[in-house]
């Protein structure tokens, strides 16, 4: 088993999951149909290409929490809108939320190194842009990370040893979200088609762990008012 890192750490992030009309949500990590969509970015795979989509898909993900972000939303309004009944509406408002100042590490596993390979050197160059959840977020600091390929080591180890990405972190604890075939948490993000925007279920589970010895000295403590949602929606889930 080999694994490759991405650090996702952006002032807006959004990982819609079951998006419906007039209300844009977002998950509190990154999905794994948005982080797949990125990594076929980084290669220039046509959104039209399935077959190329498969072996990026079946690459087995896991996510740490470094910095969890705050729950925001923004209005969006949109002119000239076609109404399910027939006609036009002249003015839709929307509702999209995201998570503000969010920083993740990134994990995908696998067996095929030479893939993991191609994502390490693309990531470092890619075809096109890369964005966190939607086209207007870019990222704040490049994903590649330069020791982010780590062969001969598994998904959690990696996840739990590699250094924090950031000195604010978010809690006393890291919080991992990690693909188990038997976990308890569903997830529709497993991408089949990017084309047909078809997804299938996915099943994860969440674990708390001590953080990772810092590469600094200068770590700040974890700040109690970090990581807050400033936003109760009971339309959220």
């Amino acid at each position: 088993m080999h694994t490759l890192l991405l650090r996702l750490c952006g002032p807006m992030q959004s990982w819609g999951v079951q998006s419906r009309f007039t209300v844009r949500d977002t998950g509190l990590e990154p999905s794994k149909s948005g982080v797949v969509g990125l990594l076929c970015a980084a290669l220039g795979i046509d959104r039209a290409d399935d077959a190329a989509l498969q072996p990026l898909a079946a690459l087995r993900m896991g996510v740490r929490a470094d910095r969890e972000g705050a729950l925001k939303m923004d209005y969006h309004t949109a002119k000239d809108v076609l109404k399910a009944g027939g006609g036009i509406k002249e003015t839709e408002v929307s509702r999209r939320y995201y998570l503000a100042d969010a920083c993740f590490l990134v994990g995908l596993a696998g067996d095929d190194l030479p893939l993991l390979q191609r994502l390490h050197t693309a990531l470092k160059k890619p075809v096109w842009p890369l964005f966190l959840g939607r086209k207007a977020f870019v990222p704040a600091e490049p994903p590649f990370l330069p020791d982010g390929l780590k062969a001969n080591t598994d998904l959690e180890t990696t996840l739990k040893t590699y250094p924090p990405l950031t000195n604010r972190l978010s809690s006393q604890q890291a919080r991992l979200a990690l693909e188990d075939p038997d976990g308890y948490l569903v997830r529709p993000d497993q991408p089949l088609s990017f084309s047909q925007r078809h997804f299938a279920p996915r099943r994860l589970t969440t674990r708390f762990m001590a953080w990772p010895t810092p590469p600094v000295e200068n770590l700040q403590p974890f700040d109690s008012t970090q990581g807050k949602s400033e936003i109760e929606n009971p339309e959220m889930t």
